[in-house]
């Protein structure tokens, strides 16, 4: 009998643990926080993004209501915020699926601040299951900072691989700005020269006709234009697109020549199949540019007058909404995160046009030099204002490139951050940041399209 009993609380025991087994360990809280605690807003910035992070995705639409506290400056008339806030509190809804969230503080015109301006936020209420995190205070200055450092999940949006922002990151005021990647077709320079881009960050492409007037360009100008400028996945020739090195010497479209009969028409593949062809024609106006621009079939054309900014690397133009707002002013980023057009090289010879996805470009024109340290060298942790004499920094816009991440590729292998390396950045103010990059799959802990960064002050810029 007492073998029997002994029997029957084992497989009591047993089916416990199994059951025990069997069932999923409870999910750590659900909390949201500010990204950064501080934040500057430059004189020359109309605008800051004040981003929200979650520890994971929300099953459903989750308002996180803020509150605000102006020091110096009145909302309504020398700052407002969209979302508008109503009794210095407004509400961010965190979308269902989503771990981001953000709101935006918009300078008034005209304004001008003494620089002790500030707005502390606090997030006073969410809405369960998540709850609050420990930054859950930040204060906005309208002035320029220097950050000591901080985390950033960067808001890359939807689509994994192919997520839908380019994302320009300021460090020294901890700032991010996220900008839908088919919001422009065209970045005019301005710099001495007259150049314009396209958009490489949709894969466009571009080729020259021999006419010089848009009206007689029709679309039997672009028999064969279809299969001829298709660019990825081999496909295409390196002369379809800008100079992936960024050399604004090498633009698709040629130098804007003060002689108005030297500047031929262009077709512009967008890129993506929910934007229609264009056929486009630029000439110098005064110091600046004229756009010409029309659709392939259309018999007249739209004009546009583009004038040059010397704080901003490039003024941009979307065929469909005209002037846009694209990257922030050149003194105000570093870094941008995105999908690129760069190249893959076929044989030591040959290279094609090729999409890159989750690329890191530095601000060179903006005066921004970078270098890759390996930990073999000296350990991120370890790297001081003592190794910075011996860090070989280079203007190059693709130093970062890709290689701070592995995909595993067509034939699979290791997917994830390489932990073997980090990066040192100098900004044209001569601030030094050491940077890594923390996650960006969920082989590493991370989630495509929002990688996570981590960087810290060496040296402050005289």
């Amino acid at each position: 009998m007492k073998k029997v009993r002994s029997f029957l609380l084992t497989l009591t025991v047993a089916a416990a643990f199994n059951a025990c087994k069997t069932e999923d360990p409870p999910l750590p809280d659900n909390l949201v926080q500010f990204d950064v605690t501080e934040q500057g807003l430059d004189a020359n910035q109309p605008n800051a993004e004040i981003k929200l992070t979650l520890s994971r995705n929300v099953d459903a639409a989750t308002p996180i209501v803020i509150e605000l506290q102006p020091t110096g400056i009145a909302y309504g008339t020398q700052f407002t915020t969209e979302p508008a806030a109503t009794n210095n509190n407004l509400t961010v809804t965190i979308p269902a699926g989503s771990s981001t969230g953000s709101f935006k503080v918009v300078k008034g015109a005209n304004l001008f601040l003494n620089g002790t301006e500030s707005i502390k936020f606090t997030i006073k209420s969410s809405t369960p299951p998540v709850l609050l995190g420990q930054k859950n205070a930040a204060t906005l200055k309208f002035a320029s900072i220097t950050s000591t450092g901080s985390q950033l999940k960067l808001n890359g949006g939807e689509g994994g691989a192919a997520a839908v922002n380019s994302v320009f990151v300021d460090l020294s005021s901890n700032g991010q700005t996220a900008v839908a990647r088919n919001s422009w077709d065209l970045g005019f320079y301005g710099g001495t020269d007259f150049r314009v881009i396209i958009n490489g960050t949709v894969g466009a492409s571009a080729k020259a006709l021999t006419k010089a007037d848009l009206t007689q360009v029709t679309a039997a100008d672009t028999a064969g234009f279809k299969a001829s400028t298709a660019i990825g996945q081999g496909l295409g020739t390196m002369d379809l697109v800008d100079n992936v090195d960024g050399d604004i010497t090498k633009t698709v479209i040629q130098a804007i020549s003060a002689t108005d009969a030297d500047n031929k028409v262009y077709i512009i593949n967008p890129g993506t199949a929910a934007k229609p062809w264009y056929k486009i024609r630029v000439i110098r106006k005064g110091t600046g540019y004229t756009l010409q621009y029309a659709q392939i079939a259309e018999t007249t054309f739209k004009t546009l007058d583009i004038a040059k900014d010397a704080t901003h690397n490039f003024s941009y133009v979307a065929f469909d909404k005209g002037a846009v707002s694209v990257e922030p002013a050149k003194a105000n980023w570093d870094i941008q995160w995105s999908l690129v057009t760069y190249k893959a090289d076929l044989s030591p010879t040959m290279s094609v046009p090729y999409t890159y996805s989750d690329y890191v470009l530095i601000n060179h024109l903006g005066g921004t030099e970078a270098a890759e340290v390996l930990t073999s060298t000296v350990t991120y942790a370890a790297y001081a204002e003592s190794n910075i004499a011996a860090t070989a920094f280079k203007k190059d816009r693709n130093v970062i490139g890709g290689n701070w991440r592995a995909t595993g590729g067509p034939n699979g292998g290791t997917t994830g951050v390489k932990t073997d390396r980090f990066y040192v950045i100098k900004d044209a103010s001569g601030n030094v940041y050491k940077l890594k990059f923390v996650n960006f799959t969920s082989a590493d802990g991370g989630q495509r399209g929002y990688p996570n960064i981590e960087y810290q002050l060496v040296k402050k810029g005289a």
